[in-house]
């Protein structure tokens, strides 16, 4: 077993750490100092706030991160002896696209997964939308999982119900690669892990967390795990979404990243949230996910018509 890991882990889930900061402190020790994280956490107080700069409230995390130290030993001999595999920002077998994506300043300083790793590296795509979407929604979100199958394209969904349990389930379907983002730790997924048992084991779904392993579900993480699904994706396919909440601002982050952002826009109601998406630069597609043209007008459209 890789010490190493322990100590990873320990530096990813300091609690008041941004993620910028986390990273940055990893690339200053392993790559510019050339020191083992183990090293690095024997250094003393002195060492740490005149050569690394520790604040206080700095200073209080890593002791309480050091005093953690046993029991993430245990968890990692937990993580390793069941099959789940603890992937770092600099190893190999981190997602590229993620990285690409999200940068030093967002990416996740450690990753958790269950299933293929070749799968973080393919192709994919995000499928988002609402939790309550309707039938429409959802059968274009069947259609799309049906065109991403068919073109060899990962679909990235986070469990949620609505459009992401549809995605999913649809890739599924359709023999496609599914890549399944938890706002939870991995090691609270039992139910999911029995029920994807055969997809997880034959190669076709990928479970991922990058929360603490044994955090519960909370709207927080759900939040938080929003940006890993974007993060992941080349492409983000907006099946249903409100002029506000996860699906509306990861779409208007993404169409301000100059990404690739389409939208489902149902029978050209300029009333729908779509139409507001198309205007800020959205692609509009289909029911078949087929692009269209749409004319947008110059006249604002009064939002608090379909406020959520």
């Amino acid at each position: 077993m890789d010490n190493e890991y322990i100590y990873r882990i320990a530096v990813a889930h300091m609690p008041h750490w941004t993620q910028e900061r986390k990273n940055l402190l990893v690339i200053d020790v392993l790559h510019k100092r050339k020191m083992s994280l183990r090293d690095f956490f024997e250094s003393d107080e002195n060492t740490l706030k005149n050569e690394f700069n520790f604040e206080e409230k700095e200073l209080t995390d890593f002791k309480n991160a050091k005093d953690s130290l046993p029991n993430l030993s245990f968890q990692v001999e937990k993580l390793i002896n069941e099959g789940y595999k603890i992937i770092p920002i600099n190893s190999d077998l981190y997602p590229k696209i993620m990285k690409e994506n999200l940068k030093v300043k967002y990416s996740p300083t450690i990753i958790y997964t269950k299933g293929d790793v070749n799968i973080l590296q393919e192709n994919a795509v995000a499928i988002v939308g609402s939790r309550d979407a309707d039938e429409n929604s959802l059968k274009f979100t069947d259609n799309i999982a049906k065109k991403m199958a068919d073109e060899y394209k990962v679909v990235v969904s986070g469990f949620a119900k609505g459009v992401d349990k549809q995605a999913l389930d649809s890739s599924i379907k359709y023999n496609g690669n599914s890549i399944i983002v938890l706002p939870q730790g991995i090691l609270t997924f039992d139910s999911g892990f029995k029920k994807y048992y055969n997809q997880i084991n034959n190669g076709g779904v990928i479970v991922l967390s990058t929360f603490p392993v044994d955090a519960g579900w909370s709207t927080g993480l759900a939040m938080a795990r929003n940006r890993y699904i974007y993060g992941l994706a080349k492409e983000i396919y907006v099946a249903q979404t409100n002029t506000s909440g996860g699906t509306w601002s990861g779409a208007i982050d993404g169409i301000k990243r100059q990404r690739d952002v389409f939208v489902y826009y149902p029978e050209h109601n300029t009333k729908s949230p779509a139409y507001e998406l198309i205007k800020k630069g959205a692609i509009p597609i289909d029911f078949n996910g087929e692009r269209i043209n749409v004319e947008i007008s110059q006249k604002p459209i009064q939002l608090s018509m379909f406020k959520s």
